[in-house]
């Protein structure tokens, strides 16, 4: 009998669904490892991806065919081992969205209306106006990264009557960007932004994209949102950034170490709005990621096929 293991924690409701699918597959799930983890070893299909370490099991394992990673980014998968032995990965592009997208516009909004501050002078029984000044309205907006992610920033973007400015690799347009860049135009559209927002994976391509140079063509009234991976920034050119006046403020969900240790910086500066790489979570991720992605995936994988959604090309990391 086949294999499939479930390193998350799904409803009964989601496993009857996934049952119903692969009626003669062995289903293996839980949210505690002892449940699964000797699984590993002979699962023909992984869906999740556990903390741990377990690139011992995928080597291994001989059965292994596909895994479907319930992240949109798979930098923590062991990728050369997952290429070596050609392994289709398939990731959760797509399920955050709407969170993601969310969060950043309350991150532009918190700092445009000085939400932050305010929070600040109410702990501290403090009536005091901050000079709030600020609108999002009409205001340039670059996305670094037009995916899902950046599609659904833009779109509401528009809705704020805002300017939208977009580099993707490709170059190709988006009906809710204004003007689209490719990455040797990045500092033309730095120059330009209110707002710079990180949503690109993080690959070879993009690891510390965003330098000190970038950060110095950026208006001093600018602000910065990273909701991306850590490691798509130099956190130290960031910080000196921040602490030198070339930037406004910063809104950053993701960080080179996570958690971010106590003695770090980044955690006593006003101008900097920090969130525990929560940006998205959200009610419906578990059913978007089953019905959405993973259901049809495994219905097509079943057939023969190779799953269709979101087939992430390893060499290049999404």
């Amino acid at each position: 009998m086949k294999k499939l293991v479930i390193t998350k924690n799904v409803t009964e409701k989601h496993v009857q669904s996934i049952k119903d699918a692969a009626p003669n597959w062995e289903i293996v799930y839980g949210k505690e490892p002892e449940q699964w983890l000797s699984h590993l070893k002979d699962a023909e299909i992984i869906a999740g991806w556990p903390k741990q370490d377990i690139r011992t099991f995928i080597d291994e394992n001989q059965n292994l065919k596909w895994i479907q990673n319930w992240a949109a980014g798979i930098n923590a998968l062991p990728l050369e081992s997952i290429k070596n032995k050609n392994i289709w990965v398939t990731n959760a592009s797509g399920v955050h969205a709407y969170p993601i997208s969310e969060t950043i516009i309350g991150l532009m909004l918190a700092w445009t209306r000085k939400i932050h501050t305010y929070i600040r002078n109410q702990l501290q029984k403090k009536w005091h106006h901050e000079h709030m000044r600020l609108e999002i309205h009409t205001k340039t907006i670059g996305i670094i990264g037009v995916g899902a992610i950046g599609q659904e920033t833009a779109k509401i973007a528009k809705a704020f009557g805002m300017h939208v400015l977009g580099l993707r690799r490709t170059g190709k347009p988006f009906e809710h960007v204004d003007e689209m860049f490719t990455p040797d135009r990045l500092h033309e559209m730095l120059e330009k932004c209110d707002y710079v927002v990180m949503t690109a994976p993080l690959t070879k391509e993009t690891e510390y994209m965003l330098k000190e140079e970038h950060f110095q063509v950026m208006k001093s009234s600018a602000f910065f949102i990273n909701i991306s991976r850590g490691r798509t920034v130099d956190e130290k050119a960031l910080i000196h950034a921040l602490q030198s006046g070339e930037i406004a403020g910063a809104g950053l969900d993701v960080f080179d170490n996570e958690p971010l240790p106590e003695d770090h910086p980044l955690w006593e500066m006003e101008n900097v709005i920090i969130t525990p790489h929560t940006a998205g979570s959200t009610e419906h991720y578990n059913d978007r990621m089953v019905y959405d992605i993973f259901l049809p995936n495994l219905k097509a994988y079943i057939k023969g096929k190779q799953p269709p959604i979101n087939l992430v090309d390893v060499e290049r990391g999404y």
